[in-house]
């Protein structure tokens, strides 16, 4: 009776947040070209139903992607190379019935699309973002790229924030995600 009674008390005490899965980085990659170190990656479990009910209310959402770059240096501690910012913003037009994805990557432009599950597409995969300079590093050296994702505060007009209290709740943060490399 004492084991039913504890069982029951955990699972009234357990928050239900906790069976949810939670965001994280995937796939992630470093790689080179003859320039340029680039990193690529996606974010899973992101998207939450009520997040999705807001881009459809035209709410605009921002994810910011940051990527470290150290070296690895034994009997001292590792050197930041690079601290690189990356958003990605999507925007509902509900006239338009269109989806509008911008880019801080350079070169990428907004990007349009009808369907929604492109649009989260485009919203969680950094594809061969710039975030450090081949001659930056030295060949032969030991180095490491630390990843994380987290979803910019929305920011309503009129203090609407006090109204809509349940924003608050779609705040997430992912785990440092790390690739070691040796250049």
């Amino acid at each position: 009776m004492k084991t039913a009674a504890c069982i029951l008390c955990m699972l009234l005490f357990v928050p239900a947040t906790s069976y949810a899965l939670e965001p994280k980085i995937t796939d992630l990659l470093v790689t080179n070209t003859p320039g340029s170190i680039l990193v690529y990656f996606r974010v899973i479990n992101c998207f939450t139903k009520d997040m999705e009910e807001a881009v459809f209310a035209g709410i605009p959402v921002t994810f910011t992607y940051t990527a470290e770059l150290y070296q690895e240096r034994s009997y001292w501690t590792d050197r930041m190379e690079t601290y690189h910012e990356i958003r990605h913003t999507i925007k509902y037009d509900n006239v338009k019935r269109l989806f509008f994805v911008s880019f801080s990557e350079e070169g990428k432009n907004t990007e349009q699309f009808t369907e929604f599950s492109k649009a989260k597409a485009a919203m969680t995969d950094v594809n061969g973002a710039a975030v450090a300079q081949v001659n930056d590093l030295q060949k032969g050296k030991k180095y490491y790229l630390r990843a994380k994702a987290e979803l910019d505060r929305i920011q309503l007009p009129l203090h609407l924030e006090y109204v809509f209290f349940f924003v608050s709740l779609w705040d997430f943060e992912t785990a440092w995600a790390r690739q070691d490399f040796v250049f």
